[in-house]
Formats: C-alpha cells, structure tokens, sequence
C-alpha cells in the first residue's frame, strides 16, 4: 500500500493539489483491475459515481453564470459535449493522469493507461476524490481551470462551422482559400483575450475576439458570412 500512497501523493503535489489525506486519491488512481489483483474492494467506481455528479453541477452552475442568455435546451447541449468521454479523455491527458493510475497486469500491457473509457472514468473519480477532501470551491477551481477552454468554444457553436461555410462557399467559386492569423493578444495570463483576422489573398476580410484562437477564429468567419463579405459575392 505504501507504494500506492507514493504514486498518489505524486500525483498531488505534481498538479500542486491541497489535500488533508491522499487516501481518497489513491483510492481514485486505481482501476477495478488493479484491486481485483491485489484482492482489495478498494476501487475508484464509487468516487467515480460521485465525481460524475460533482462535474455536472460545476458545469451547470459555470454555464447558468456565464451564459444568461442561452435557454436551457443550449445549455444541455453545451454541458454534454464538455462533460462527454471525449472531452474528460482530454482533460485526463492535459493533466498526464495516465501516468499515475494504478492498472491490473492486463490493462496495462493492453494499454489501458491511453484508453478513453479508463481516462475519463478516472477524471471523475479524482473530482470525486478532490471533493470529499477539500470541498467544493477547490474542486470547481480544478474542473473549470481545465474546461473553461472546451466550454468557451462549445457556447459560441461548434466553431468548425462558420470556418467550414466559409471555406466551402471560397473554393466554390476560387482555387485559393481564406487563411487565419492572430493579431492581438491582451488580458492576463488567466484571463486572455485573441483577436484573430479572416484573410483572402492577404486582404483583410474580418476580425473576431474570443477566449480561445479557435474561437476568435470562428468568430472572424462568422462576421465574414453574417456581412456578405465573401469574396467574389
């Protein structure tokens, strides 16, 4: 077990994480597999139960303050997208939580430590874990520092969208497609702010701001298409 508490008291103060006591921790690093080998009930699938439950409400909560003007049916939508296996896959991946999970013998050669379905059911048990030992303001600090991005990008649309349409109606009617650069970037490192430009042969068409580039992006495209600017119309 000391071995166990190791990894986990790594995984802490690696992610610079407070914690009273790293069993709760250690108890969301292991997989079923790994406790079925050492004959141990200790597993991370009940922290998991609760940590679904725990992001769920952070998410919620963060959309209902930030986003007053979308109705509850978009919130849904954008909750689910920020909340699904592919996105906690990510956010697994952003924090290397492969690297500390403790596998059976069978997943780890098999590969378990990339697995989406392993990531993101350990996601939710270390939001489960960081809830029960430090309550929910630490917790919410930790799920939305790493969501906060995903959820921006999300609320403004899928911002492959407007960058797609604009694209597709350029190439329709030319060879040579728009191109993106950022021009601006302003705020504090928490808080920062991009402006990006829509260029067509090195012509200025649009700029947009936005959170992430990829939203400022969407956004450029966005005022392309909604102010009839696309070259050639």
């Amino acid at each position: 077990m000391q071995n166990e508490r190791r990894i986990a008291r790594r995984f802490l103060e690696d992610k610079q994480l407070p914690y009273s006591s790293n069993e709760l921790i250690t108890m969301a690093l292991t997989h079923p597999s790994y406790a079925q080998e050492k004959n141990t009930a200790a597993n991370n699938q009940r922290l998991e139960f609760l940590g679904d439950a725990v992001l769920n409400l952070v998410v919620a909560e963060y959309l209902y303050n930030h986003y007053g003007r979308k109705a509850e049916g978009e919130l849904t939508k954008i909750r689910a997208k920020v909340v699904c296996e592919d996105a906690l896959a990510i956010f697994a991946r952003n924090i290397n939580l492969g690297q500390y999970l403790l596998l059976g013998r069978g997943e780890e050669m098999s590969g378990g430590r990339k697995r989406k379905s392993i990531l993101a059911d350990a996601v939710e048990a270390v939001i489960g874990a960081i809830y029960l030992d430090q309550g929910l303001e630490t917790v919410q600090l930790f799920i939305i520092t790493q969501l906060e991005e995903l959820i921006s990008e999300t609320a403004s649309g899928d911002y492959y969208d407007y960058k797609s349409k604009l694209q597709e109606l350029v190439q329709a009617r030319d060879k040579e497609n728009v191109s993106y650069a950022i021009i601006e970037e302003s705020g504090p490192a928490h808080a920062k702010v991009f402006m990006a430009g829509v260029y067509y042969r090195e012509r200025l068409l649009a700029t947009g701001e936005g959170k992430s580039k990829k939203e400022a992006e969407q956004k450029a495209a966005q005022k392309v298409l909604q102010n009839n600017l696309v070259p050639g119309t």
